[in-house]
């Protein structure tokens, strides 16, 4: 013990006259945690006022959709990498160049085909209806916009909340607080409801942070969230975790009959179609995870991952 400690000041002492400065561990959980949610609210913000300002103005539209959102996407992504790397003294790895455009092209794929499933089963049950096309200029600006909402919701919960929660409480641990705080987050929403928000919670932050937990990066997250929301609002027309702005896409709509079938103004989200669908796809995504070694006691994850 005390040869060990000699030998740590000797090399602090050589590190100081090198010039060097002896390296530091990543700041304390909840350090990290307050200043990477509070960064990710106010992008969320700014996000938002954004889309919310042009939703009248069809040429504003195109260029939010084609260089504002995904230029908006680009700098969180930038601005979280750089903050983990000032915070936590590693590059990271979550928001890594390799893989990413196959995984992202992946899980928007995935998310479109989810939601499809998840409307048609509506439609045949006399849940949705189609009544003519939408608007062009509407749904492209949903997509740009929905690239930077998915990337920034994303970074909050799973790179920010669930990952720094997953390193003091486990996985399973971490899967409940992001997906409670993922739910209760959409009661501000114009059209909320409480059993909106506990369904969001449910098939949303259990299905996103298990898509998470299986490849250890934001990508395929992020492609779901954008798929899905994107369908969503931007495709068929429906409204999108209780919010009735952004209604416009490439169809006409309209919902109809119970709500617990077809979401009732908090959207397809709130239909217990919805529940099965993203439920029986968290169950597949967590086994898979599982037999990757990728689910984490709370002993195993202690400390960050190095990238």
């Amino acid at each position: 013990m005390g040869k060990h400690a000699d030998s740590t000041a000797e090399q602090e002492r050589v590190e100081q006259q090198r010039g060097e400065k002896p390296q530091r561990g990543p700041r304390p959980a909840w350090v990290r945690l307050i200043v990477l949610l509070v960064l990710s609210v106010v992008a969320d913000g700014v996000i938002g006022s954004i889309y919310s300002g042009v939703q009248s103005n069809a040429v504003a539209l195109l260029i939010v959709g084609v260089l504002v959102g995904p230029l908006l996407a680009w700098l969180v992504l930038l601005g979280y990498a750089k903050m983990v790397r000032v915070l936590e003294r590693r590059q990271a790895g979550e928001v890594g160049r390799p893989g990413a455009v196959a995984e992202v092209r992946r899980g928007t794929l995935l998310g479109i085909g989810l939601f499809a499933v998840t409307i048609a089963i509506i439609a045949v049950f006399g849940g949705y209806g189609i009544h003519g096309w939408g608007n062009l200029a509407a749904a492209i600006g949903a997509f740009g916009m929905t690239c930077a909402v998915a990337v920034v919701e994303e970074v909050m919960f799973r790179g920010v909340l669930f990952r720094i929660v997953e390193e003091k409480t486990g996985t399973w641990g971490a899967m409940a607080v992001s997906a409670i705080v993922f739910g209760a987050l959409h009661l501000i929403n114009s059209g909320a409801t409480l059993y909106g928000a506990v369904s969001i919670a449910i098939e949303g932050g259990l299905m996103l942070a298990a898509a998470y937990t299986l490849t250890r990066t934001l990508w395929l997250p992020i492609g779901l969230h954008l798929g899905w929301n994107f369908a969503e609002g931007g495709i068929f027309g429906t409204n999108v975790s209780g919010s009735s702005d952004h209604t416009l896409g490439l169809f006409k709509s309209s919902v109809s009959g119970s709500s617990l079938l077809s979401g009732g103004s908090f959207g397809p989200e709130a239909s217990i179609i919805a529940l099965l669908v993203c439920g029986t796809t968290t169950v597949l995504l967590l086994r898979r995870a599982r037999r990757r070694g990728q689910i984490r006691r709370r002993k195993a994850s202690a400390a960050p991952t190095p990238a």
